[in-house]
């Protein structure tokens, strides 16, 4: 059997590194066909060389776009590759434009296709992600559900029972797998001159959030505010994206440190480290769950309502008052829920499941 792993941004390297490494301890055949969604150095190769995972061998560098164009290309680029290489499966992650496009490709060619990360629902159809997870779920042949919440939400929109199996989710092993290789290596508190559990970390990077004027506003009068009560530096690793439209926008924020983009073994020590997180990234939200650290979600609405369910997170929304009333709710919770996204085994069990569903052609 031949595996096509599709990826091209950092949480699908992140999410699909277990898988490769399983597939790698294994001497399973696979390839990867990276889009080049994301492009940077720090965005993306570097998560390669951190994680010693092997360089994809196809990149179609894509690079940024709107929407249709990027996933027209992709759309294009990844037909090509997939009729080239002839895999009897293809694997997407989660709610990319990449894995729309992986998705399609695939099914327009009756490759079978494995989603992981299947069955999250937000039910906010204005987020282009909702849209991209809907279509690859129903585009899938083999769904790899992490919770028992997503195999439910697949189930009531008809999708049979047999194609879908709870694995846990993958950024648990990856969690798992590289926190303590961040604590020795990377070196990000000393360069930013933190001391652990004496800062704020802060991401946001969506959408509906920063191509917004005034919810993007919003969130950082809140942040500001959050900083200067605590008197404790409000750190925010700025995506280029988010950037742009903080430029466009005419907007100039005070009380919030600002960096470049992080490697992931440098944000995954802060992240571990911070008194608190403030995120509009669903898996920061799941990263800070696995690392018992108190998170705010800057969004109405949430696909890992987990984490609300274990009380690991609160949904503040874009109102200033409301994020620093949840930070000071978040701040008095005690640190003992219960990890709701698997045991870290994940991956074994997405390569097993196709190891047993899919029969070689070659054979």
């Amino acid at each position: 059997m031949s595996i096509s792993i599709i990826l091209g941004t950092r949480p699908e390297i992140v999410k699909f590194s277990p898988i490769i490494r399983e597939c790698i301890r294994l001497n399973q055949d696979f390839s990867m066909i990276h889009t080049g969604q994301h492009y940077s150095y720090n965005m993306d190769r570097i998560f390669f060389e951190q994680l010693k995972l092997p360089q994809a061998a196809n990149n179609l560098e894509i690079g940024s776009g709107t929407h249709a164009k990027q996933t027209g290309k992709m759309l294009i680029g990844i037909e090509k590759m997939l009729l080239k290489e002839k895999p009897e499966v293809v694997l997407v992650e989660g709610d990319t434009n990449t894995a729309l496009s992986g998705s399609l490709a695939a099914a327009k060619l009756q490759t079978r296709l494995g989603h992981v990360e299947a069955g999250l629902r937000s039910y906010d159809r204005q987020m282009p992600e909702e849209i991209n997870r809907v279509l690859a779920d129903h585009c899938a042949d083999l769904l790899f559900a992490p919770t028992a919440n997503s195999k439910m939400n697949l189930l009531e929109e008809g999708i049979p029972e047999d194609r879908i199996f709870v694995t846990g989710n993958t950024v648990v092993d990856a969690v798992f797998q590289n926190v303590k290789l961040a604590e020795k290596k990377a070196q990000a508190l000393k360069e930013l001159d933190l001391q652990s559990s004496e800062y704020f970390l802060v991401t946001v990077h969506r959408q509906e959030n920063v191509d917004n004027p005034s919810r993007f506003a919003g969130i950082l009068k809140g942040l500001q505010a959050v900083s200067e009560k605590y008197e404790l530096p409000m750190v925010y690793p700025i995506h280029p994206r988010a950037k742009k439209k903080l430029k466009q926008h005419g907007l100039k924020p005070r009380g919030i440190r600002m960096t470049s983009p992080l490697d992931y073994l440098s944000f995954l020590r802060l992240q571990s480290e911070a008194r608190l997180v403030l995120t509009d990234s669903g898996g920061v939200q799941e990263e800070t769950c696995i690392l018992h650290v108190p998170c705010v979600t800057l969004r109405d609405n949430t696909e890992r309502p987990e984490t609300l369910q274990v009380k690991s997170n609160i949904l503040a929304g874009t109102n200033p008052e409301r994020i620093a009333k949840c930070v000071d709710t978040m701040l008095n919770r005690k640190r003992k829920w219960k990890n709701p996204f698997g045991d870290g085994k994940a991956g074994q069990r997405i390569v097993k499941i196709l190891r047993g569903k899919i029969p070689s052609s070659k054979s």
